[in-house]
């Protein structure tokens, strides 16, 4: 029964606080980049801030909260390169298939 008692004190682990604390550290590394980066260049930021952490679990963290990369940010979603072509009407009133069977028979 202590452990349950223990568990109404507080109810979270050690490992969601540390997990809670390296959120703080990995958010601003992600707002700074654009929401641009994923997990392994916040990671690569985290590292270099001395922490020490796996990228399978910083994806996690960063998954549980809904960031993610930005993938091919350079174009945007219905911009299409290019110009449009248009199909020119048929002048000459040509059929296609009797052309097709006189030449190849």
């Amino acid at each position: 029964m202590s452990g349950y008692y223990a568990w109404l004190r507080n109810p979270h682990s050690q490992r969601y606080y540390e997990d809670q604390r390296l959120l703080a550290l990995l958010k601003p590394s992600w707002l700074e980049s654009g929401r641009v980066y994923g997990y392994r260049k916040v990671h690569h930021d985290l590292r270099a801030l001395g922490e020490s952490c796996s990228r399978h679990r910083v994806a996690r963290l960063m998954r549980a909260q809904g960031w993610h990369a930005q993938v091919g940010y350079r174009r945007r979603p219905g911009c299409h390169v290019g110009v449009t072509h248009n199909v020119v009407t048929n002048a000459l009133d040509r059929q296609l298939m009797y052309l097709l069977q006189i030449k190849f028979g």
